[in-house]
């Protein structure tokens, strides 16, 4: 008995065909139809937009506004200079005497220094007010002292003479910079000044800028306790100016 076979899902369909030269002598022929697959359609879908487009289209307006502001700024501080022709304020030291500089046996110092700084303002519309000024001195590169002087508002085209008194009592030093100072009898002075000031023209009045100004090329002894006249000084101060502009998070 032979075993059965499973029968066919899909059972041959007899297709007829006519004419000669067939090996089959014009017999039917089995030919199997394959079942058509239907699918879903096709269809073509448009790439979502990309991220990173539109990210740079963001910077590129971000950046074209921030090129645009500077170049408003730049036409604003051009007309600015044009008008009013700005200079910077200029300091220098008038006259000083260094009433004591002492170091005890444990480097301990003690000092004194007496200043009278010169502040000109030499613009015609410009006033400069400022705030409370920091004032230290130093000789060879060794700091002997701090004081302060009021702040002040100072007219257009005017010249103001600023007081102050230097000093230090019991400051520590190391031994390089005790020794320092001990082997010289006429000091060499570095004086600063720091402060910060608005500018003032008509009703308009800035942002605080920052003023540094910084002297030396002055050499001096201690004046005496009992001398009737400061002790001689040589050289000439030169002091140089610097503005500090700070323009969002940028300092110029």
């Amino acid at each position: 008995m032979e075993a059965s076979k499973p029968p066919n899902s899909n059972p041959p369909v007899a297709v007829k065909v006519t004419g000669g030269g067939n090996a089959s002598g014009g017999r039917p022929i089995s030919s199997p139809i394959k079942p058509q697959q239907h699918g879903l359609p096709h269809r073509s879908l448009a790439p979502p937009p990309r991220r990173h487009q539109r990210c740079c289209c963001c910077c590129c307006l971000s950046l074209t506004l921030l090129v645009g502001l500077v170049f408003l700024a730049a036409i604003a501080a051009g007309v600015f200079y044009v008008f009013y022709r700005p200079e910077r304020p200029s300091f220098s030291v008038s006259s000083l005497r260094l009433a004591a500089l002492n170091l005890s046996d444990a480097d301990l110092l003690t000092s004194s220094l007496d200043l009278s700084i010169t502040a000109r303002n030499r613009n015609q519309n410009l006033v400069f007010l400022y705030d409370d000024f920091t004032v230290s001195a130093s000789s060879d590169g060794v700091a002997i002292g701090e004081g302060t002087i009021q702040g002040f508002a100072q007219g257009s085209d005017t010249a103001t003479v600023l007081k102050a008194t230097v000093s230090s009592t019991g400051r520590s030093l190391d031994p390089t910079e005790a020794s320092r100072l001990r082997k010289t009898k006429l000091h060499p002075l570095e004086i600063g000044l720091y402060t910060e000031a608005s500018i003032k023209i008509g009703g308009f009045k800035s942002k605080r800028i920052g003023v540094r100004a910084s002297c030396d090329g002055i050499e001096t002894a201690v004046t005496e306790a009992n001398a009737t006249a400061a002790a001689p000084t040589t050289g000439s101060a030169r002091c140089r100016v610097k503005l500090r502009f700070d323009i969002w998070n940028w300092t110029i």
